[in-house]
């Protein structure tokens, strides 16, 4: 028996020192954020909850897709919140939100809104064609799908053009859009947009 104490006690003590030498572990870098384009994100599988959002938009997503500005500002609103929508617009909002102005060069601005009250799909199919209808708008051929039904449209406004996804998730109506220079080529205006959305989709997402 005394053999058997005598060989173990090196042992632990060898132990016990190559665990004060082993160096201190360090956490790991967090992953750097990676936008997701629109045509590889299914949306006719996501849930929304209908509740606010806007906090849970990543900044490194609103700084990409104003085409790197980062001295953008946040307005948010909620239901039932009198509120600025737009420049020089003000109104009682029936739904959650938020626009955010950019700083930089690109005069670019964002926005996202999603609709407090259910939508039906036949509520759906006619906001649909209003905003379809509106002047000089135009549906970009094979635009993926933002929700089921849902549309795509690219709209001029002075010397911008916004590009805008919206579409019905469940019962959930959720708009979001882009706004930036004229000079941005319709392809790259359409992607950034696209990542944009997918964007305010997940920080909307029914956890």
């Amino acid at each position: 028996m005394l053999a058997v104490v005598l060989t173990t006690l090196p042992v632990a003590t060898g132990v016990l020192v190559l665990d004060d030498e082993a160096p201190a572990m360090t956490p790991p870098e967090p992953p750097a954020y990676a936008s997701t384009p629109l045509t590889d994100y299914d949306t006719t599988v996501v849930a929304l909850s209908r509740a606010p959002f806007c906090d849970r938009i990543p900044e490194e997503a609103l700084t990409e897709a104003l085409a790197g500005d980062v001295g953008w500002t946040v307005t948010a609103y909620r239901n039932g919140q009198a509120a600025q929508m737009a420049p020089g617009v003000d109104d009682v909002a029936h739904e959650y939100g938020c626009r955010v102005d950019g700083a930089g060069l690109a005069d670019g601005e964002l926005r996202a809104w999603l609709f407090v009250p259910p939508v039906p799909r036949s509520r759906a199919t006619e906001l649909i064609a209003d905003a379809s209808g509106r002047p000089g708008c135009t549906r970009p051929a094979q635009a993926p799908a933002y929700g089921a039904p849902s549309v795509a449209l690219v709209c001029p406004s002075g010397d911008r053009r916004w590009a805008s996804f919206r579409g019905l998730f469940g019962d959930a109506w959720l708009t979001c859009s882009l706004a930036a220079p004229t000079s941005v080529p319709e392809q790259d205006l359409l992607d950034r947009a696209g990542r944009w959305c997918v964007a305010v989709a997940k920080a909307a997402a029914a956890s």
